[in-house]
């Protein structure tokens, strides 16, 4: 089992930044790919960010690319969320997730979530 701990959520004027962080315990962290999903209200969970176990490669939703960054430290077993330029629209619940897989950490089917963190942007 891996356990995930999300915090760094909060409300912020938009044009702002938050630092989102996921702290992971369980099992080992490098042997995980990582991943960012969020939730609004009424929509579905989306697809935000990944990267692989080395940090070498990630990948982004075109919705976010060149504002969110995704980066992580495998001697803090913990992953980070950057996001910079936020719009109103990138409110919503956001979620960290691990897989081993990297196909399953792009995509709803990945294995270990944790229990989301508020993001809420004022226009």
């Amino acid at each position: 089992q891996v356990q995930l701990v999300e915090s760094g959520g909060g409300l912020v004027q938009a044009g702002g930044s938050l630092r989102l962080s996921c702290a992971a315990s369980g099992r080992t962290f490098s042997n995980y790919a990582m991943g960012w999903f969020r939730q609004a209200p009424g929509k579905e969970r989306e697809f935000v960010a990944a990267i692989r176990r080395s940090g070498v490669s990630t990948l982004y939703a075109d919705s976010v690319k060149g504002r969110l960054t995704i980066s992580r430290d495998n001697a803090k077993n913990t992953v980070y969320l950057q996001m910079n330029s936020l719009k109103p629209e990138d409110t919503a619940v956001y979620y960290c997730a691990a897989d081993s897989s990297w196909p399953r950490v792009l995509s709803s089917r990945v294995r270990y979530w944790g229990q989301g963190t508020q993001v809420t942007v004022s226009s």
